[in-house]
């Protein structure tokens, strides 16, 4: 019960009326954008499925965000108030989260470098001009469950994920941990493991969260070298992903998707993904049998904005109508 009731003098305790709880106070910063900005497609490739216990999407627009920093565990809400984007942070990664806000916004990126050769790209670009590219500085939490999303389905993968934070993870600092403040939004959430955490759950733990041991035993490997992935955040994206891909088990499309992230790469196009290419080969050129060489080749007038043009075609909409069956869902950890 630690942490959950402020302590109260013994002469003035009633029996059977507990003390109430004090909300630990929070850093704020505020940060003004240029231009449009909508949080949810800025923050929203963070999210690992609905019930993420690291990110959640409150009713009021805000999007909270739990962190192992360099600075330890730390607790973040985003919200945007008459075109200011303020942060609270609670733990001790509250300074280095705040400190990073407005890259986490998308203050890094460029939109303007982005020039769209389709009118399919321009029109989706005008219909939602608040898409950014988050820069989130932290790279084995987005490397983590990119390897976990690895030929699986991503319900396969966000159950995984969201099984083995809640497990082996630390309580968010601050209202929105376990024992939060009753009336804090949201609670129930949890910091991901530490680097020597993974490294010790054991291979019946990975077994009932659905991981095979080819997944389980990159992650291992990562975790192993955690802080010279992490050195990775402070290297060009390119140089980054070559750091990553020399972990076995991480190949091209783990990196991409890491550095999308991390890095905010806008160039960083994920090949190698069972449905993308075929999305883009269809939204550019009405080809829904693409594969990674067509998608590359019609995305070549974007050199440089890749990354960005293949949100924008998943922002307009154009796909093509499902024909196969889906992917069969699997779970080891029943067998």
């Amino acid at each position: 019960m630690a942490g959950r009731f402020a302590p109260g003098s013994a002469g003035t305790a009633v029996r059977g009326v507990l003390p109430r709880p004090v909300r630990a106070a929070a850093r704020v910063r505020t940060w003004v954008p240029e231009g449009a900005l909508e949080l949810r497609l800025v923050l929203g490739p963070l999210r690992r499925g609905p019930v993420d216990p690291t990110f959640r999407a409150a009713p009021d627009g805000a999007m909270w965000r739990v962190s192992r920093t360099p600075g330890g565990p730390g607790t973040l809400r985003v919200s945007l108030v008459d075109g200011a984007v303020r942060g609270e942070a609670w733990g001790p990664g509250a300074e280095w989260l705040l400190e990073r806000l407005p890259e986490l916004a998308g203050a890094a990126d460029d939109p303007s470098a982005f020039a769209p050769r389709h009118r399919l790209l321009a029109l989706t670009r005008h219909r939602r001009p608040g898409l950014r590219l988050t820069r989130t500085g932290l790279v084995m939490e987005s490397l983590i469950p990119s390897i976990l999303e690895q030929k699986v389905t991503t319900d396969e993968a966000y159950r995984a994920w969201r099984a083995l934070v809640r497990k082996f993870g630390d309580p968010a600092p601050g209202p929105a941990g376990p024992t939060g403040v009753p009336g804090g939004m949201p609670r129930g959430m949890y910091v991901m493991p530490a680097a020597r955490t993974w490294a010790l759950i054991p291979s019946w733990e990975w077994h009932q969260a659905g991981v095979d041991d080819k997944r389980a035993s990159t992650i291992l490997r990562a975790v192993r070298v955690a802080a010279r992935l992490e050195e990775a955040a402070g290297m060009p994206p390119r140089q980054a992903q070559a750091r990553l891909e020399r972990v076995p088990g991480v190949g091209p499309w783990t990196s991409a998707e890491t550095v999308q992230r991390s890095h905010g790469a806008a160039d960083a196009v994920t090949v190698g993904d069972l449905h993308l290419p075929g999305i883009v080969g269809y939204a550019l050129a009405g080809d829904r049998h693409a594969d990674d060489a067509a998608m590359l080749e019609l995305l070549e007038p974007y050199a440089g904005q890749r990354h960005r043009a293949a949100r924008l075609i998943l922002l307009s909409g154009q796909v093509p109508a499902r024909r196969a069956p889906r992917m069969p869902r699997g779970d080891i950890g029943r067998l």
